[in-house]
C-alpha cells in the first residue's frame, strides 16, 4: 500500500532515543500507558526524599531526569495533566512546551500553581505528558497583499463570546 502520510502507531511506532540522567536513575521512563492515548507521562526528578513546595502564583523548572532525541519533522508537546490542573490548580506554564528534534539537554517542565494552596512535588511525581507530533515545514515568504477571507482581519473575539 503507498505511503499516504498516516502512521499506524501500533505497527509503526515512531523510535525515540532516551538516554537517563545520574538523578533520573531509578524513575519510569515515559511510556504511553493505554492503546489510545496520545501523552507518555513526564515524571519529576527530584532528589530523593526532597520535596519541591510550589507556592500559589509560583512557576518553577522541574528536572524529568532525561534527555531525548526527537526525530527530524517532529516535536515533543510538553503538556499538563488534567488532574493536576483540576484537583491543585497546577499546570504547564507555556503549555503546550516545546522539545525541538535538534535539543538534546535535560527535558525539564515550567509548572506554575495557579491554585490556592501549596503543591507538593515529589520525586517520581507525573508532573506533565510528553506528546510526539509531526511539524510541517515552512517556509515564510513575503507579499504586497495576502488574499482575502470573510473573516478579514477580526480576531481576538470578533466573531463573538
Amino acid at each position: 500500500m503507498p505511503w499516504c502520510g498516516w502512521i499506524d502507531p501500533v505497527t509503526d511506532p515512531i523510535e525515540i532515543g532516551l538516554c537517563v540522567l545520574p538523578h533520573g536513575a531509578g524513575l519510569d521512563l515515559p511510556e504511553i500507558q493505554s492503546a489510545g492515548a496520545a501523552g507518555a507521562d513526564l515524571r519529576a526528578a527530584m532528589p530523593e526524599g526532597e520535596t519541591r513546595m510550589l507556592a500559589p502564583g509560583e512557576r518553577a523548572a522541574i528536572p524529568c531526569g532525561i534527555a531525548i532525541a526527537i526525530p527530524r519533522g517532529f516535536e515533543g508537546q510538553v503538556r499538563p495533566r488534567s488532574g493536576l490542573a483540576l484537583k491543585h490548580g497546577v499546570t504547564v506554564l507555556n503549555a503546550p512546551g516545546t522539545i525541538d528534534s535538534d535539543y538534546r539537554g535535560e527535558v525539564q517542565v515550567i509548572l506554575v500553581n495557579l491554585g490556592e494552596a501549596a503543591f507538593a512535588i515529589r520525586r517520581g511525581e507525573r508532573i506533565a505528558q510528553l506528546v510526539v507530533a509531526p511539524v510541517s515545514p515552512v517556509r515564510f515568504v513575503q507579499r504586497e497583499a495576502l488574499d482575502e477571507t470573510l473573516r478579514g482581519t477580526g480576531g481576538f473575539g470578533s466573531t463573538g463570546r
